[in-house]
């Protein structure tokens, strides 16, 4: 059976959340100085990924791409080749912190202003206390401040590196420095801290279920308005991308 399902030219894995985890903790559980590096795509990034070459170089090469966006998900159903459920960075962010609490994972937080990366550290060390907060960092460091940083990163050796530093700057950087970090896996959370630290609410669950979180973030966070047009732009290239080449 067929475990990935290729739109507009990017790789989506058709692993479930669970099954996602699961590979993580294989991940982490195998050691190596190889670091895994999983990367979130919804429409709009899928987008960005056909127009920017560094982001494609960056896509084709990371280990997994899971399908984060509902878009995602129809537009696989209609090449008959589905990816069972969206799994998101914030998923991916929860369900890792959870069975980390029950194994003793490290984790390093890099990104989002200091107050939230600050207050994030604080939550999941009073609601995850199993978990080791190895190290912690703003999103607005300069670039002289960036080596050490890495240093920390490195010296630290957390199972799971957190990088909020939205997309695609999460990625490029993660790529940037991948040989450099000394992780087991990474993966960018986008604003998951800001929604766990309760700065954004979270998408009520009935919205998600009617796959409207898009028209939520819509409504409730009216500067994604440019953002967003990109669906439309991806609906396009999707279907036209189906006619053209029939199913796969």
């Amino acid at each position: 059976m067929d475990n990935s399902v290729t739109i507009l030219g990017t790789t989506f894995s058709k692993l479930n959340l669970k099954e996602t985890i699961d590979l993580i903790d294989s991940k982490v559980s195998e050691g190596g100085d190889r670091i895994f590096h999983l990367i979130t795509v919804n429409p709009e990034i899928a987008v960005q990924i056909q127009e920017d070459q560094e982001l494609k170089k960056i896509s084709e090469g990371a280990d997994l791409i899971t399908p984060d966006g509902v878009g995602i998900v129809l537009a696989s159903r209609l090449k008959r080749n589905p990816v069972p459920e969206r799994v998101t960075g914030y998923d991916l962010l929860l369900h890792s912190l959870k069975l980390g609490n029950q194994k003793s994972w490290s984790f390093y937080l890099l990104g989002s202003d200091e107050e939230v990366n600050r207050k994030a550290s604080e939550y999941i060390e009073k609601y995850y206390p199993g978990v080791i907060v190895a190290g912690r960092h703003h999103g607005y460091f300069k670039v002289e401040e960036e080596s050490g940083i890495i240093e920390e990163i490195r010296t630290s050796s957390p199972n799971i590196l957190i990088v909020a530093l939205g997309s695609p700057l999460a990625d490029k950087w993660i790529y940037r420095h991948k040989s450099e970090l000394n992780a087991r896996v990474v993966f960018g959370v986008g604003g998951s801290l800001d929604v766990l630290t309760g700065k954004v609410k979270p998408t009520p669950e009935l919205w998600k279920k009617l796959n409207l979180e898009w028209l939520h973030r819509r409504i409730t966070q009216p500067s994604r308005k440019e953002r967003q047009k990109k669906l439309k732009l991806f609906a396009y290239r999707a279907i036209v991308e189906i006619f053209r080449k029939g199913t796969t």
